[in-house]
């Protein structure tokens, strides 16, 4: 018998709407428990991927890149079926990339991003399916009493994903699993179809299920004793040790074994620190490092012939220090590989200037380069006011330099579509944002979710400061008054606890302005 396993679904709070896991607490409960490897599989992202890698690769953990996906249901459009894809190699990583993309793109139906299966049979190789439990529509079809139907779905899927898909085996108290369990042994043994337990975690320790169960009240805008809310979760969902899950399955350790054995097959080494521009266009005959160079050598002849006068008695010594102060930083530039990068941004601001979408004359430590002066990035003449390169861009820091460009927000859509057709839709994006449960916010939404009075709610939320970077720690140690009002009043400090617990979870993505 297996003596370890792997947890090959989890959903972080990055999950947005039901994960109340933090990635670095999981990667180390993780390896305090022993375990080899962890799968993270968000509902219809991988938000999480780069902290849930670095954490894990840093802690000696084996990072298992999946997703948990909504699969199309002909039958029921509105109640779609789960999958869960777990990337075997690089090729099936930048397959569910692609799969997660197309969901957002061109699968949004009923508030869900949902997966097409021809989105999946054009992208099926490097993949580990598992098969979604009593959700799945292997399940789903055990589950209505249709067998047949289950076994047509499920050679499907093995046809698809040939020695890569698993039947999902769940024992978490909630109605069903135990059915389901039986009728996917059966199926499994009648199909020579691999079997393998998982635990669906949304949170790390028992005792965190209220608090996981809020979480979702919140997104859900339900109240806890809302009689009409769907209790899709249990209090087992959390990170069993591998002995509590050997002892769960007992009667079935090969669905343990398994969860070891797709841990050794999935491998993904994700690529960091590198930076991928899209190709400006040069002209035929000279190279990206020749032609930045001499853009910038016009730029600032353009810039010199208004602001130095030929009369001026230093004239020469001026435009000296002019020109050792351009060649300095275009060698720093071109080392670190980024002539192109300066000539996209100067590309799109030279076009918003052109097409009357006012431009911002620079701001940050971007402000501090003669090259983006000369190349009218920006309008500020760093040797005019004492600004320092450096700032901006260091070779002993290596980081990708980042101009901030303020477009007026009337014109900034056009800016944008400009880029994008220029250069690729593909290579244009907007920035993702996390927005967090802050202190006051996180005692409001606790105190409706709970069912508490507003007044309290609002009494309690007025009593933390109002500062950037408030907590709810810090706000017990600056104010007496809220201490004391804590200790006198019970449904208060029922909301203070739940509080703790959520306070700076993610609770929904947002769009920056800002473009990559």
């Amino acid at each position: 018998m297996s003596q370890t396993f792997v947890h090959l679904r989890v959903h972080s709070e990055y999950s947005m709407v039901d994960g109340l896991v933090r990635v670095k607490p999981l990667i180390n409960r993780v390896a305090e428990l022993g375990m080899p490897a962890v799968g993270l599989t968000e509902q219809s992202n991988m938000c999480s991927l780069v902290r849930f890698y670095k954490a894990a690769m840093g802690a000696g953990v084996k990072p298992i890149i999946g997703a948990d996906l909504w699969l199309e249901n002909p039958d029921e459009p509105e109640n779609p079926f789960r999958l869960t894809l777990l990337a075997r190699d690089n090729d099936g990583y930048l397959n569910l990339t692609e799969i997660i993309s197309l969901g957002y793109t061109e699968g949004q139906r009923f508030g869900k991003p949902i997966i097409q299966r021809k989105w999946l049979e054009a992208r099926a190789n490097g993949l580990i399916a598992l098969s979604g439990s009593r959700m799945g529509d292997v399940g789903k079809a055990l589950m209505t009493g249709k067998p047949e139907l289950a076994r047509e779905r499920a050679r499907y899927w093995m046809d698809l994903y040939p020695d890569s898909y698993y039947l999902e085996l769940q024992r978490t108290g909630r109605p069903g699993d135990e059915d389901c369990l039986h009728l996917s042994v059966e199926l499994a043994g009648a199909l020579g179809l691999p079997v393998v337990a998982t635990n669906d975690v949304h949170f790390l320790e028992a005792e965190d299920f209220e608090a996981h169960e809020a979480r979702v009240c919140i997104g859900e805008s339900r109240t806890l004793d809302d009689p009409r809310r769907d209790r899709r979760f249990s209090d087992q969902q959390y990170l069993r040790s591998a002995d509590e899950m050997i002892e769960l399955f007992s009667d079935i350790p090969e669905a343990i074994e398994n969860t070891v054995e797709i841990a050794r097959r999935c491998s993904v080494k994700v690529r960091m620190g590198e930076y991928f521009l899209p190709n400006y266009p040069i002209p035929d005959g000279m190279t990206m490092d020749d032609y930045f160079r001499k853009v910038s050598e016009e730029g600032l002849e353009e810039r010199l012939a208004k602001t130095l006068s030929k009369d001026d008695p230093e004239y020469d010594a001026k435009r000296e220090a002019y020109y050792k102060r351009l060649y300095f930083e275009l060698d720093i530039i071109i080392q670190m590989g980024f002539p192109g990068y300066f000539l996209i941004v100067m590309d799109f601001i030279k076009w918003a200037k052109n097409n009357g979408v006012p431009v911002g004359p620079g701001r940050g430590s971007g402000a501090g380069s003669l090259v983006a002066y000369a190349q009218l990035i920006t309008d500020l003449d760093p040797l005019e006011y004492d600004l320092l390169f450096e700032r901006f861009l260091n070779p002993e820091r290596v980081s990708m330099p980042d101009f901030d460009v303020d477009f007026c927000m009337e014109g900034r859509d056009r800016v944008i579509e400009y880029t994008a057709q220029k250069y690729g839709r593909e290579a244009v994006s907007q920035i993702i944002t996390f927005g967090t449960m802050a202190a006051k916010a996180v005692v409001r939404d606790v105190a409706r979710v709970q069912g508490k009075s507003y007044g309290l709610a609002d009494k309690l939320s007025k009593m933390i400061p109002f500062e950037p970077g408030m907590t709810l720690e810090k706000a017990l140690e600056q104010e007496p008054q809220l201490v004391e009002f804590l200790e006198n009043d019970e449904e208060a400090q029922e909301i203070w606890e739940m509080a703790r617990k959520l306070e700076g979870v993610c609770r929904n993505a947002g769009k920056h302005a800002g473009v990559w």
